[in-house]
């Protein structure tokens, strides 16, 4: 069965220029990538400052081919006047250019440096090597996906909640927030103080522990 010739890539690249790293990776360019294979209209990339200015209150951003924009504007001009002029200069007056944009950048990564740090450390202290548990090591972005054991996920959101710990629930990243392996967790770490986000991975990974030996009892027929 072959695919679709008429299908759409819709990519929301929200953190383009979020590095966590002194050495920003450079990706392919998606619509040069297209168009070389003879699908210039295949991809609309989306992106905003919501996460680099003020969340919900910055300026949308939509690269696509020629045709998809003609498309995008005709229908656009319809449902609005105009965009937001005087947010547009305001962060015109902010962030200026290029430049201006990777000094920003670099005081936001300043900021959650020692906060992702936090949650390497205590993942690798508390969890590293018992098998029951992988996360990733992001360099750029707001969050770090952790994987527990099937089935354990929602256990794990639920007594972290109970410990006083307010997590994303469970799954969030799937579509409809449906996990088919109830194993995926997404922790941002960016809001709370470093010794904050330390204290509560400390404790969730205690609740990872626990909802592990949970399911591993449960599945040799013990109850906890």
């Amino acid at each position: 069965m072959g695919a679709a010739a008429d299908f759409r890539l819709f990519w929301d690249n929200a953190y383009a220029v979020h590095d966590l790293t002194g050495t920003s990776d450079r990706l392919d360019n998606v619509l040069d990538a297209c168009a070389a294979a003879g699908n210039p209209d295949r991809a609309l990339v989306f992106g905003s400052t919501s996460k680099i200015t003020f969340a919900q209150a910055g300026l949308g951003m939509l690269a696509t081919s020629a045709a998809n924009m003609r498309w995008f504007v005709s229908r656009q001009s319809t449902r609005t006047i105009g965009p937001d002029k005087l947010n547009q200069l305001r962060h015109v007056l902010v962030l200026g250019d290029d430049a201006g944009i990777a000094a920003h950048m670099e005081q936001q990564r300043r900021l959650l440096e020692s906060k992702f740090a936090a949650v390497q450390d205590v993942f690798k202290a508390r969890l590293g090597g018992t098998g029951v548990a992988a996360w990733t090591h992001p360099r750029g972005g707001y969050f770090v996906s952790l994987d527990v054991l099937d089935a354990c996920a929602q256990r794990v959101v639920a007594l972290a909640k109970a410990a006083g710990i307010e997590m994303v629930p469970a799954g969030r990243t799937f579509p409809y927030g449906r996990d088919p392996r109830d194993r995926n967790i997404r922790i941002a770490p960016s809001f709370p103080p470093a010794d904050e986000v330390r204290a509560a991975v400390d404790a969730l990974a205690t609740c990872v522990l626990v909802a592990t030996s949970e399911r591993l009892l449960a599945d040799r027929g013990v109850n906890a």
